[in-house]
């Protein structure tokens, strides 16, 4: 790989490359050290083509999350089964990797802004500003969307659908627009723990000995060119089991004492 070598949003690979080592290098006892992260299905990832898959998950901390999946992504490629045991996985990271993130978010400091190198597609968020929701929403960036098409035609996308870290909050149309556009593969992933283990940034930890998980899920099957929107945003909600009828089955209470419970288990 030549030194200068840049990907489609004119990013050195080569730097982007030390970004990942070393940025992940420092947060790895975040998931194996301070608090554990079990995870199931990352014989999936190595399933998928090299390009045009979108991965659509919860969200419970700004960059946690996301930081978790490059580790899981890149472990599970390098062939460990369900852990992220030996860091050596990042020495060659796959550099196709992006997520979808709110600009005002990338752009609120320095931290941010250097993550955002590793692979961040910011978008402008039409509902919400500042922190808060708006009654009136903008109207979207046409090149919000067409650099989402970029990056899938380049390699792997994760987007976070609800476009807040709140549970159980509505998913954005936009998500299943991009679907049936541009005929992804859908891989659903589910994530807990997080919002105990750190601040909601993501960049502090907040307890520790928390159990996290972090489940990839079989791909959806979607009929892209005769589905509904709104077919395919039910079915997203779903899949990353923040469908209305969750919070009927499984009450807040209730999911706030097995997180209890879980963090007993592991004393």
């Amino acid at each position: 790989m030549g030194l200068l070598k840049r990907n489609p949003f004119g990013h050195i690979l080569f730097l982007k490359k030390w970004l990942i080592r070393i940025a992940g290098t420092l947060t790895h006892r975040r998931y194996r050290g301070f608090n554990e992260l079990q995870i199931e299905g990352s014989e999936i990832i190595r399933q998928l083509p090299d390009t045009n898959v979108l991965f659509i998950s919860n969200h419970q901390t700004y960059f946690a999350d996301v930081v978790a999946m490059f580790h899981v992504f890149n472990a599970s490629l390098s062939g460990r089964q369900d852990n992220i045991k030996n860091v050596g996985y990042l020495w060659q990271p796959k550099l196709n990797i992006y997520y979808v993130a709110a600009s005002e978010t990338m752009k609120s400091g320095l931290l941010p802004k250097i993550l955002a190198y590793a692979g961040a597609i910011t978008v402008e968020r039409t509902w919400r500003a500042g922190g808060k929701d708006i009654c009136e929403k903008k109207a979207v960036n046409p090149n919000d969307t067409e650099n989402i098409m970029k990056a899938l035609e380049d390699g792997w996308v994760i987007t976070f659908p609800q476009g807040t870290t709140k549970s159980f909050k509505p998913v954005r149309k936009g998500t299943a627009h991009i679907i049936k556009t541009h005929k992804p593969i859908v891989v659903p992933i589910v994530i807990d723990g997080f919002r105990r283990s750190f601040d909601k940034k993501g960049l502090r930890i907040k307890k520790k000995n928390i159990l996290q998980s972090f489940i990839i899920k079989e791909p959806l099957e979607i009929d892209y060119d005769n589905e509904s929107i709104d077919s395919i945003v039910e079915k997203i909600e779903y899949a990353i089991e923040q469908h209305p009828s969750f919070l009927k089955v499984i009450p807040t209470a209730v999911l706030e004492e097995q997180e209890k419970l879980n963090e007993l288990r592991r004393w």
